[in-house]
């Protein structure tokens, strides 16, 4: 299966190529050079490509403007080879024609030479001449959609080298502008470790919360109406998404919403119609546990750390006593041993767990 990079390594290639050709033609106008450098700049790996397809070019007219490589050339080498000491291709290809006078199987191999080199031109003008696609604008030449299942986690590096790490149940879509980085989380959970560019930011937009990237490592959660942001480096400035309204009652219909601005080891929930919104500190290495494949707790109800648990666990957890739920417990838990999460919860005082095929059920004794 071809990868989301591969693709889009492909498409970029397909598109520099096109930029070649249209610019080998004729002399590109002054709005498509503006639009050529535009495409340049989008990306490191814009240039890389056009510079890989001019590379393939020059070496081809290279070689087509050699005399050693000419038809006549390789014709007479060709004739001049001792049969028996040459096993290719070219010695198969004539095989059928062992019966056939010398003379007239050089004259029949000239035809099939001759026909493969009209072949190969036609190809070649068939490429270079072939009207040039109108190509997309620099906001849409990469954009590429990551998602996880239910406990699978992924890491990507970006064009930009920026890391982009997938938590469980996650869905991204990461676009390249000319301007800015785009990152849109629908749902779940992603950590970013990003590249600085100036000129062009990484914004990250995350159903009502969108973080602008300052130079920094953090992480964001979205639920069904909210958005968690926490920096573990550097700084962030956060604002309500753009395409949603506000309803604080300092909220006008033209005045600007002022953006927070978080730090290591800062936090803020964003929800919809709750800004402005007040950070607060928090363990940050605690809060990316999940990183390492892990979830930390310190005095935290057990109804929260069994939700947490759940996001990854195949067989769901069942809190059947709603007294345990604000039972309050501390531990770093591995999301890939649930047989020692379920021991842990054995040996708390007045608390039984039964397994069955389908849940783990947790109930007073």
């Amino acid at each position: 299966m071809i990868s989301n990079d591969e693709q889009m390594r492909a498409a970029i290639a397909a598109q520099a190529a096109d930029w070649f050709v249209a610019n080998d033609e004729e002399l590109l106008d002054e709005q498509e050079s503006v639009a050529l450098v535009a495409w340049l700049k989008a990306s490191p790996i814009h240039v890389e490509e056009f510079l890989r397809v001019a590379g393939v070019a020059r070496d081809l007219r290279a070689a087509c403007a050699h005399p050693a490589y000419s038809a006549d050339a390789l014709l007479a080498r060709a004739r001049a080879e001792d049969d028996s000491a040459v096993e290719s291709w070219w010695s198969r290809l004539l095989t059928p024609l062992t019966d056939v006078p010398t003379r007239r199987r050089w004259q029949i191999a000239a035809v099939g030479v001759a026909a493969l080199g009209v072949v190969s031109v036609a190809l070649l003008l068939s490429w270079n001449l072939r009207p040039v696609a109108p190509l997309p604008a620099p906001e849409a030449v990469a954009a590429l959609h990551y998602s996880t299942h239910h406990g699978e986690q992924q890491t990507h590096r970006l064009a930009d080298n920026s890391v982009l790490h997938l938590n469980t149940d996650t869905d991204v879509t990461v676009r390249y502008g000319k301007t800015e980085r785009l990152v849109t989380l629908a749902s779940g959970e992603a950590a970013f470790e990003v590249t600085h560019e100036p000129g062009r930011a990484f914004r990250v937009l995350a159903g009502p919360a969108q973080v602008v990237d300052l130079g920094t490592r953090f992480d964001v959660r979205r639920d069904d109406n909210s958005a968690v942001v926490t920096v573990v480096e550097g700084r962030v400035a956060v604002t309500p998404s753009p395409t949603l309204g506000t309803s604080g009652p300092n909220r006008s219909q033209t005045q600007p919403l002022q953006s927070v601005e978080l730090g290591a080891g800062q936090q803020l929930s964003v929800a919809e119609g709750g800004w402005p919104a007040t950070p607060v500190s928090v363990d940050a290495q605690r809060t990316t546990a999940w990183l390492h494949r892990q979830i930390m707790f310190e005095g935290e109800p057990l109804e929260r750390v069994v939700a947490e648990f759940n996001r990854y666990a195949q067989k769901p957890i069942e809190i059947a006593s709603p007294a345990l739920r604000d039972l309050e417990i501390s531990g770093v838990f591995s999301v890939d041993d649930s047989e020692a999460f379920i021991a842990f919860l054995r040996s708390l005082e007045g608390v039984q767990v039964d397994v069955t095929d389908k849940r783990i059920r947790v109930s007073q004794k």
